[in-house]
């Protein structure tokens, strides 16, 4: 009887273990990061105030994507967040994601709070090996055109064709003052090991195309323009 009892549950459990790992795979920082990633491409190229945001995917080099870049202070201010890094190869084809970190700092008058989603079109092979290199920073490694609102580009259009980078925010909360030229891009060297495997640095995963992970699949068609 009893053991008639255990095979009648064990199917039963095993479903319920695979429904506690699958969760706790779906939970893990990456996959957050990923799936916020793509909510925030798919919403800024379905927006009428990026439609140059969305035109100049179409010819770019590389993308970074960062869902939500934070930034506040009074007098003494600071930003930060976490996104992905892709490139595109000359057919079109999106390179799977790599985890990068961005901070920076200022003094000056100064006050507020401000949560934005940020993209980072990369114009130039510079501009993408800037970042690959480590501890990049904005405006000194690679040249940035900057914006805040709507369209996201400071200036003409004229500027942000010759910027190595494109700059785009939508913008939540209000920030008064303070520059944060010079903020520095970090790659997660932790967050690609464990989500790819032993050696997956950012460029073996954005330049050499040496690792995958089919949970970055919907990332990466949501970043293809047509």
């Amino acid at each position: 009887m009893r053991a008639t009892f255990r095979s009648l549950i064990s199917p039963f459990i095993a479903f319920a273990l695979l429904l506690s790992v699958s969760a706790a795979r779906a939970e893990t920082q990456q996959q957050v990061l990923i799936d916020k990633s793509r909510f925030t491409i798919e919403k800024l190229l379905n927006h009428p105030d990026f439609t140059r945001m969305r035109a100049a995917l179409k010819t770019a080099q590389g993308v970074m994507i960062i869902p939500s870049l934070l930034r506040g202070g009074i007098i003494i201010g600071g930003e930060g967040g976490s996104g992905v890094l892709m490139s595109r190869d000359a057919n079109g084809e999106w390179s799977y994601p790599a985890f990068f970190t961005v901070g920076g700092g200022s003094i000056g008058l100064q006050i507020g709070f401000q949560d934005s989603e940020a993209v980072l079109v990369i114009n130039t092979l510079k501009g993408l090996n800037a970042i690959l290199n480590n501890n990049m920073k904005l405006g000194f490694d690679a040249s940035v055109a900057f914006g805040e609102v709507g369209q996201g580009i400071a200036g003409s259009t004229t500027t942000a064709l010759t910027a190595d980078i494109e700059a785009y925010t939508k913008n939540r909360g209000l920030f008064a003052g303070g520059a944060f030229t010079g903020s520095v891009i970090s790659e997660r060297a932790d967050l690609n090991r464990d989500f790819y495997g032993v050696g997956a640095t950012a460029r073996a995963i954005v330049m050499d195309r040496a690792f995958r992970n089919p949970e970055a699949e919907a990332l990466r068609t949501a970043v293809v323009v047509q």
